[in-house]
């Protein structure tokens, strides 16, 4: 089992490759190669070519939800390479023909949903599976996570993130928002596209309904916009669950990131061209 990070906001120890503000994995692991969001511009694709990874092989393509950050290189590998992988989204991930995700920005409001719809996947022959059931799983040790509960109050949803329903901004639930969870003999590793229902929301649902031990998670915490009492109180929580990986990204923030690398010795910020092997 093998977990690359494609593209992330920081480079790691390679320089020649590119970062951007987004998130992409790459998952080897029952002879499948599965890609974990895309990115913004299509800059994984360069990486992975520096890297000597074929992405022509990908056969599955996992999207955690639908903002530009984590699935505008949709269109950059679809046309880079003649692939057409299966694909997952969560059911909501398409609602209202994909063009209503916002964010809200002194008073006005900034268009920051994915770059294609349903019917651009469809003309190219390519199957969608809506994630609708708790668990689903599509392979051997690979499942996706979805419809968390949201039994946290001091997780709440960001304001400034919103849906168009008619001619109204509404605040964003993130019902499309999934995870994935490798199964490994020493627990589930989680990856994490943005966390936006919440990581311990996310990591609770997830034990609960698995019954398995969390040995790992990787990937965005969205505790870029949390105070310092809300890392706290997320510390203590990972502290009791006790897994032995953190390696958090993208939308966690510096703060968040230095006061984990202070707590916790199995901490590590997770740059571009990080690896991952069980």
């Amino acid at each position: 089992m093998k977990i690359t990070t494609l593209i992330e906001d920081l480079t790691g120890d390679n320089k020649k490759l590119k970062c951007e503000h987004g998130l992409s994995f790459l998952i080897e692991v029952d002879k499948e190669k599965i890609l974990f969001d895309t990115g913004e511009t299509g800059k994984f694709i360069w990486n992975a070519e520096n890297l000597n990874i074929d992405l022509k092989r990908v056969n599955k393509v996992i999207l955690s939800h639908a903002h530009h950050d984590h699935c505008n290189g949709v269109r950059k590998i679809l046309k880079h390479y003649d692939i057409a992988p299966k694909f997952y989204v969560g059911s909501h991930f398409f609602k209202n023909g994909n063009k209503y995700r916002y964010s809200e920005e002194e008073m006005a409001h900034k268009y920051v949903g994915a770059d294609f719809d349903e019917e651009f996947l469809r003309n190219r022959r390519i199957e969608i599976e809506y994630v609708n059931e708790n668990i689903t799983k599509i392979s051997e040790d690979v499942y996706i996570f979805a419809n968390f509960d949201r039994s946290i109050d001091f997780e709440k949803n960001n304001h400034s993130l919103r849906v168009k329903r008619g001619n109204e901004y509404e605040i964003d639930k993130f019902e499309d928002e999934i995870v994935v969870g490798l199964d490994t003999k020493k627990g589930l590793l989680l990856l994490l596209g943005c966390s936006h229902p919440g990581i311990i929301n996310i990591i609770e649902t997830i034990a609960k309904r698995t019954s398995k031990r969390i040995y790992g998670i990787v990937g965005g915490t969205h505790l870029i916009e949390a105070d310092e009492d809300r890392i706290k109180k997320t510390m203590e929580y990972l502290k009791k669950v006790d897994t032995k990986i953190l390696g958090f990204s993208h939308c966690t923030g510096v703060t968040a990131e230095k006061m984990f690398k202070e707590e916790f010795m199995q901490f590590y910020v997770n740059r571009t061209g990080s690896v991952i092997e069980i």
